[in-house]
């Protein structure tokens, strides 16, 4: 009769805890790359982390209350963009739908095509920095040495009068940082596009 090795009481609770803790870690990968649309959906609607508000109607109500807006600009290392606000700041109405725009120069000798991420500062002010159109919104192809304007038109909401952790607040900062785009989509923005999403932001009756 052969003998029977001993069984080991411990064995089976440990391939079993291996075997949750090996299905928790892909469950949490899968939510990871799931959940990146989700949160970033969630900033635009919320103003989290600094990330301003896109909104879809313009602002109608003007109030005399006045705050100023700081422009940021950056631009990354893999990038050879040379990128600049037209003017540092500009004394608003809250209320205002106000139309500025930066600058970018493709610097290279090739087509590159770049996408801004961007915030506000203090982070407590996003929720109420509203933007009805940036360059941001879309990817921004520029030809060997193009030099583009590219609009941002956007208002600081009234509600922000409400909310009195802001009564503090003076100067909102809007920072934006362009990165290279390896793989560019299709809808990417060209020269002809730009000029012609421009034609029509001016032609609307949003601007006091």
């Amino acid at each position: 009769m052969t003998e029977q090795p001993p069984h080991s009481p411990s064995a089976s609770p440990h391939r079993k805890t291996g075997m949750v803790l090996s299905g928790m870690a892909v469950a949490m990968l899968c939510l990871g790359f799931a959940s990146k649309p989700l949160y970033d959906t969630f900033c635009r609607v919320t103003g989290y982390g600094g990330t301003t508000r896109v909104a879809e109607i313009a602002s109608t109500t003007i109030l005399e209350r006045k705050i100023t807006v700081r422009f940021d600009a950056n631009t990354r290392s893999d990038l050879y963009w040379s990128f600049k606000p037209e003017q540092v700041s500009v004394e608003v109405n809250i209320g205002q739908n106000v139309l500025a725009f930066y600058t970018a120069k493709n610097n290279s000798d090739e087509v590159l095509v770049g996408t801004a991420s961007y915030n506000v500062s203090p982070i407590k002010a996003a929720p109420y920095f509203s933007k009805l159109e940036c360059f941001c919104f879309t990817e921004q192809r520029l030809e060997p040495g193009e030099e583009v304007r590219m609009p941002v038109l956007f208002f600081v909401d009234p509600l922000i009068v409400e909310d009195k952790r802001l009564d503090e607040v003076k100067t909102i900062t809007l920072s934006y940082t362009f990165h290279n785009v390896e793989n560019p989509g299709e809808d990417a923005y060209t020269s002809v596009e730009r000029e012609k999403r421009l034609q029509e932001i001016q032609g609307l009756d949003l601007l006091q």
